[in-house]
């Protein structure tokens, strides 16, 4: 198992056979990191792997609306070790839908690993007894925690009958939140990928995507996918990565970012969206199916697209995602978020009220 260290200690004196991994210092950051120290193990046992926590903005301020810390809550003080002159940093994991889709000068996504279920799931109050199936079985007026925008507005145009309610914190934190009977909560919204990956899948009462029977939801851009950050000039690190690479994951997850990166949306804007490699002939995709939404808060205004278009690279993600977000705009979401960047700065805190940030720990 690779050592664990705080920020802040001094580099091993066998710096070049060891490798400083950075992450937050969250339970399902640290499991993540652990997930991908143990793949890169697999090809390069002959290595050491050093994991460095780190505690960023977004898990130190518990009470500022997430939009209002800025793009680079989860990521900014990583990137400074990662930049640092000398480096304390060779990579950093990230949950990738919390990576901003620019990164900064002399930092670049060196890979993306095999996505987890990228779906969001319902998980309903312990003292509910299985009672509820789905969020249709919930009576009206029930009330659902999460802190996404893009949750809570898709969720207001599926299901107006429900009430929504502001939850911070990590995934345990709001589980314990979601079954404190004072607290009123009938359910919340977390990421599958989060729960699985810390085998809390039992207690997964609806899984949901676009279909009908999933509650009509798209996904967080980059949702349930890791992306691995480093230097861009550091070859020898871009040439270790290659082998837990997953070309799919990361043309699916480009065409994501790319819709995000073209309307100059962050974490905390309501886009939602599914992507799909079809079915090819001898097991070869080359086909991917992309679906993205755009919904107001209120969830009465919406615009989507649906493409299907051949993708061999990067550069053919990135033009699928611009056409999409082109589509988009010509429907009507830059008046979507135009709105809500306009409310965000004219009143702070008014992006809380209605569900803050899909960058949460899950």
């Amino acid at each position: 198992m690779a050592a664990i260290v705080d920020a802040g200690t001094p580099p091993p004196s066998s710096a070049s056979t060891t490798v400083r991994v950075g992450t937050r210092r969250s339970a399902l950051a640290l499991k993540q990191c652990e997930i991908i120290i143990g793949a890169l193990k697999q090809t390069h046992p002959h290595i050491n792997f050093e994991t460095v926590t780190v505690s960023v903005m977004g898990d130190r301020d518990k009470t500022t609306p997430l939009p209002n810390l800025g793009k680079g809550l989860w990521t900014s003080e990583l990137e400074a070790m990662l930049t640092a002159d000398p480096p304390q940093l060779d990579m950093i994991v990230h949950s990738l839908k919390d990576m901003p889709t620019t990164l900064p000068s002399g930092c670049t996504l060196g890979c993306v690993t095999k996505r987890e279920d990228p779906r969001d799931v319902v998980v309903f109050r312990a003292s509910h007894g299985g009672k509820y199936k789905t969020l249709a079985d919930l009576p009206k007026g029930a009330v659902i925690g999460t802190s996404s925008v893009r949750r809570a507005a898709q969720l207001r145009m599926r299901y107006p009958g429900l009430a929504f309610q502001d939850i911070r914190g990590n995934i345990d934190t709001r589980m314990k939140k979601c079954d404190d009977e004072s607290l009123g909560f009938d359910a919340t919204i977390l990421a599958a990928a989060g729960l699985l990956r810390m085998n809390m899948g039992h207690r997964i009462g609806q899984y949901l995507d676009g279909g009908s029977e999933g509650g009509g939801m798209l996904h967080a851009v980059g949702q349930g996918a890791l992306g691995i950050e480093v230097r861009a000039d550091d070859a020898a690190t871009l040439s270790l990565l290659k082998p837990v690479s997953d070309t799919e994951t990361m043309l699916a997850c480009e065409a994501e970012r790319s819709i995000m990166r073209t309307l100059e949306g962050g974490c905390s804007v309501p886009i939602g969206v599914e992507t799909h490699f079809l079915p090819g002939e001898g097991g070869v995709s080359t086909n991917l199916q992309l679906r993205a939404v755009v919904v107001s808060v209120d969830g009465q205004t919406s615009a989507e697209v649906e493409l299907t278009e051949e993708v061999h690279d990067p550069e053919g993600a990135d033009a699928l995602g611009k056409k999409a977000a082109s589509i988009l705009v010509e429907k009507g979401a830059s008046r979507i978020l135009n709105v809500i960047n306009k409310a965000r700065h004219e009143t702070p805190g008014t992006a809380s009220a209605a569900g803050a940030s899909a960058g949460l720990d899950a």
